[in-house]
């Protein structure tokens, strides 16, 4: 009798785990794959889909986890300051061949707008951003943001730390959303003397917010890099804070000036309330965002920063670099550390060398994580049958997300070529839609070909061992998860 109830509980749970998959996987090769998965193991399969699996675009989730910053807004957010801070440019002041892209941005997510009149730096050292970041913490007066994927117990980490203790002591206003699942490795003490000391921290992923939000966060991490300081300037891109991005790496970040800040602030704030974080002062204080000036090298641009989430109802940042792909005419150049696209990315990217544009991707030698390495090489044969470039850069490990195409657009920001960044984790990238900034990007890339080793066809079947071609074939059955 015993074993007659367990039999059906199981056959239950199996059906109630199908119908799970079926009802909410869009995707055919990712429901097929669940369903595979579950049919082999089922006891792993139901972990890992619990942890790894779950589709969370979905309205409900979009509510729960934004429910606090959108009841402030709406409150304290008056007409005029909306007007100021948040109005959308109308289209025609983009580039004609690419009002399509920002339309399509735009459409993925209201605060996805478009802004003119700013002013940036493009960053290609640590050293630099270290040069800038430090100079700036120590002229804020009101407060100071902060939102890294990591951030060290080491040098740079502690440098940054402790100029901020100083900030606070002087009354600065300092908050920072750790996320502390990727921090595990540093000592619950070291966030706990920031508090000590006036930094109010929140951790991205904590059971007290739920425990279907902290199993959400525990597979969709924060990996946006955001630093926002006085409304006067702020910092994103691909550098997180620890010796490696300070010290060691090549990576590319953006320092910028203007109205496009109020869009960083805004998703800052969001991410803060979501965590429970509370602020200290009416919203129209945080928003209090100056012009931009004209002492950076960039002046007057037109920028649209896009953010990224697992419950955001498209993935914004996929849709936008395939469409460059379909629609570019001369030339695509990408750098990326990871390069393990879904097949619609690398269709659109074959597609587009194809019919003769010359698409080429940079990505690191070596590289920081050792499932990568095969994982970054399972599809390089395919793209130079295409008719893809493919370049390796030796040396310090290249952490560059940037994307440019035909002298007209470029992208600089936090996300990978993976199902990770553009299906899973909270990212933010900034699209510049300038010439002079493009041909800028494009210069950079250029310069950098010049520490890196071009893949050939046929060189590269004779030379990559077949244990090393089984290792890539074998990891690309866990793109998904990766």
């Amino acid at each position: 009798m015993f074993a007659a109830v367990i039999a059906i509980l199981w056959v239950l749970l199996c059906i109630g785990f199908a119908y799970q998959i079926l009802r909410s996987q869009k995707d055919p090769d990712l429901l097929l794959f669940w369903l595979l998965f579950f049919a082999l193991v089922p006891p792993v399969a139901a972990i890992v889909y619990c942890l790894a699996g779950i589709n969370y675009r979905r309205p409900c989730v979009r509510e729960r986890l934004h429910s606090r910053s959108k009841s402030l807004f709406s409150r304290q957010i008056s007409p005029e300051l909306a007007k100021r801070c948040f109005s959308d440019e109308p289209l025609d002041c983009v580039e004609e061949s690419y009002r399509p892209l920002a339309k399509l941005l735009r459409s993925c997510g209201e605060g996805n707008k478009v802004y003119r009149d700013n002013s940036f730096e493009i960053i290609t050292t640590g050293l630099r951003k270290r040069e800038l970041l430090l100079e700036d913490i120590r002229s804020a007066r009101k407060y100071i943001h902060i939102e890294y994927f990591r951030f060290g117990n080491d040098k740079a980490g502690r440098e940054v730390r402790d100029l901020l203790y100083r900030k606070a002591a002087e009354g600065v206003e300092v908050r920072f959303v750790n996320n502390n699942m990727i921090g595990r490795n540093i000592p619950r003490s070291y966030f706990r003397a920031m508090g000590k000391n006036g930094i109010e921290v929140r951790p991205y992923t904590h059971i007290r917010y739920g425990w279907r939000t902290w199993l959400m966060r525990i597979n969709c991490q924060n990996h946006r890099k955001i630093v926002v300081i006085d409304g006067k300037v702020a910092y994103t891109g691909g550098m997180n804070l620890n010796d490696n991005y300070f010290y060691k790496w090549r990576d590319t970040h953006l320092r910028i000036e203007g109205p496009v800040i109020a869009r960083l602030q805004a998703s800052f704030i969001d991410t803060w309330m979501s965590c429970g974080g509370v602020l200290n002062h009416p919203l129209p204080y945080y928003f209090d965002i100056p012009e931009a000036t004209s002492q950076n090298p960039f002046c007057g641009k037109l920028l649209q920063v896009v953010t990224d989430a697992a419950e955001n109802p498209w993935p914004a940042t996929q849709l936008a670099f395939e469409w460059i792909l379909q629609n570019a005419r001369e030339y695509v150049y990408i750098q990326t550390p990871y390069f393990v696209p879904p097949i619609s990315f690398l269709n659109a990217l074959k597609g587009a060398a194809l019919r003769g544009v010359d698409v080429r991707v940079m990505l690191p030698k070596k590289v920081d994580t050792p499932l990568v390495g095969p994982a970054n090489r399972a599809v390089y044969e395919e793209c130079l049958e295409a008719g893809v470039r493919i370049y390796e850069r030796d040396g310090a490990f290249t952490h560059s997300k940037t994307l440019v195409a035909d002298d007209t657009i470029c992208v600089i920001g936090a996300s990978n070529l993976d199902m990770r960044s553009f299906l899973l984790n909270n990212e933010v990238n900034t699209f510049v839609y300038d010439r002079e900034t493009a041909v800028s990007c494009k210069r950079i890339f250029q310069d950098d070909i010049g520490q890196v080793q071009e893949l050939h066809l046929l060189e590269w079947k004779e030379n990559y061992p077949w244990y090393q071609a089984l290792a890539s074939s074998f990891m690309r059955m866990f793109y998904r998860l990766l």
